[in-house]
């Protein structure tokens, strides 16, 4: 029996790095669309294969490029708003998001970020959420995200 499953396990894993093998793994560090970040010392998106790798984003308005005011709903909000902005210049939504890294200024804060958050996310991606103090800006949020193009 050991050797049946055994067996198994290596063709599994043989089709695995097969397909991952067959795959573009070209990584391209993507300019931000945003023509007030076009200088930021980081991309906005970097990809690799189908893999969309999106930096962090806050509650910023980026068309006066200040944060929004209201704290954590309102900024949650804008922060998954500019999230939605950057995965429609890549021609992907929020439902091929696989992974959000959610950073709070305050823990505090979870439960009101959770409501807004499940109404953009309603597929349920991965997530990681923790509170670090100090984020950029004085922003109460910030959120990571990793997306996947499936056609």
């Amino acid at each position: 029996m050991k050797t049946i499953v055994i067996a198994c396990l290596c063709v599994f894993l043989m089709s695995c790095t097969k397909k991952a093998s067959e795959t573009n793994n070209e990584v391209i560090f993507h300019k931000s669309h945003e023509s007030k970040k076009q200088n930021a010392p980081f991309s906005d998106v970097v990809q690799v294969g189908n893999q969309f790798f999106l930096a962090g984003q806050i509650g910023m308005d980026h068309s006066v490029r200040k944060l929004v005011e209201g704290g954590i709903v309102p900024e949650t909000k804008q922060t998954l708003e500019n999230i939605k902005s950057v995965l429609k210049h890549h021609k992907l939504e929020l439902k091929d998001v696989i992974k959000c890294t959610v950073i709070l200024s305050d823990i505090d804060d979870f439960s009101a970020f959770n409501e807004i958050y499940k109404t953009y996310f309603p597929q349920k991606p991965a997530r990681t959420t923790f509170a670090a103090k100090g984020l950029a800006v004085g922003a109460s949020i910030e959120i990571e995200c990793i997306a996947i193009r499936t056609k």
